[in-house]
């Protein structure tokens, strides 16, 4: 049975992804051998942690980091990372999140990396604090985060440093992680969609980052409700156990060497990760998928797809009230895209009203809307098959024709 006969006999439409490896649209297309393996998987019994336990010596191979663990996604990472920031190996504060009034719990935030979904850091029961100015991003001024700054929020109720890394935030990581390793902070890292280039699996690491969390179902090619965590050994095991299935008798308990059991008082309940449990069949997955990806090459694969969107262009070329312009992945600093800049007295529509006919097309079409506001919307082509670029381009025309 394919794909189509699948959403087909649920009565859900097959979509033109050109708007990347977003969640709404399921992320990243897996690889034959992902999906093989992940078949292979859920037809056994295993122990999670000593399977988790497996995934960290991979990831810790691959990422340069000393250890590692899968979870149920990058937004889950940062809550787990957070919350073993805030107990390291106390079992009581464990037991506690997300209540965390009686011990450290503030996460030190530059306003500058305040996101939607800095909400992950909060879930885990921490009180973000905020700190910095937007210089930058408002075009105000030039200066970034200073150390003095973070010093000062610094206190005995800090517990992390929560870092967003994109390509320009990137240069102010080696001060974060000085000023915070000098006072004992640990600072966690979102990369969620810092992949590609696959040097950004170690790089963050490298800059002093102690806790680092990766997307599985995006550019790594794993399932979709997977993610990586990875970082310090003792801050992972912490993380790993409030994510595993607890209910186990203290007597029998046999954690792996990843779990310190000499730092507990005791054995931990279900911790507040528990909701973010990642099966045997997701953390398979995505370590096939992650050897799939560290082996590929980026320059190569970046090549073929900067082709294939100027073959889009030449198609789209003429149509009334569009130009095109293909950014190559130097310029983007991951991968190339094809920019739709719209005119709306040529076009006859704005940017997002031709969004929205692209999707009430059939097939319907998704591109990204990240410019819309100053009229462009972008083909990005992580996830977009070569079999749909003719389509998208025909889709394109007919839209704006309507």
């Amino acid at each position: 049975m394919t794909a189509n006969d699948i959403y087909a006999g649920l009565g859900v439409k097959r979509r033109i992804n050109a708007a990347g490896t977003l969640t709404r649209l399921g992320g990243a297309l897996m690889a034959p051998e992902v999906v093989a393996a992940m078949a292979a998987a859920a037809r056994a019994s295993v122990d999670i942690a000593e399977l988790q336990a497996a995934a960290s010596r991979t990831i810790a191979r691959l990422t340069g980091a000393e250890a590692g663990m899968v979870t149920t996604g990058a937004a889950a990472a940062l809550t787990l990372a957070t919350a073993a920031s805030m107990t390291r190996w106390d079992v009581a504060r464990m037991a506690a999140l997300p209540h965390a009034a009686d011990f450290p719990h503030e996460v030190i935030i530059p306003r500058t990396h305040r996101t939607g979904y800095s909400h992950a850091f909060a879930a885990a029961g921490a009180r973000l604090i905020d700190i910095g100015h937007n210089d930058r991003g408002t075009g105000a001024g030039v200066r970034g985060i200073e150390a003095w700054e973070i010093e000062a929020a610094i206190g005995p109720r800090t517990a992390a440093f929560a870092f967003s890394a994109n390509i320009d935030s990137v240069r102010d990581l080696p001060l974060v992680a000085e000023v915070c390793r000098a006072r004992g902070i640990p600072v966690i890292v979102d990369a969620a969609a810092q992949l590609p280039p696959k040097a950004n699996l170690r790089r963050f690491v490298e800059l002093g980052a102690d806790l680092v969390a990766f997307s599985g179902g995006k550019a790594i090619g794993g399932p979709q409700a997977s993610g990586i965590l990875a970082g310090r050994r003792d801050l992972v095991g912490a993380a790993l156990v409030q994510q595993i299935d607890m209910d186990v008798s203290p007597a029998t308990w046999s954690p792996p060497d990843l779990i310190d059991r000499t730092k507990l008082t005791g054995v931990p309940h279900h911790g507040i990760g528990r909701g973010f449990k990642a099966g045997k069949e997701e953390i398979v997955g995505l370590l096939v998928a992650l050897e799939r990806f560290v082996t590929s090459d980026d320059d190569a694969l970046n090549a073929v797809l900067q082709r294939r969107l100027e073959a889009i262009a030449r198609a789209i070329e003429g149509t009334r009230g569009l130009s095109t312009r293909v950014v190559p992945a130097s310029v983007t600093g991951r991968i190339p895209v094809l920019e739709l800049a719209v005119d709306p007295a040529g076009a006859g529509c704005t940017a997002l009203e031709l969004s929205a006919r692209l999707q009430q097309g059939d097939p319907p079409v998704h591109v990204s809307e990240r410019h819309s506001a100053r009229g462009v919307l972008t083909v990005d082509p992580q996830v977009l098959q070569a079999e749909d670029d003719a389509p998208l381009a025909a889709a394109v025309r007919r839209a704006i024709g309507s």
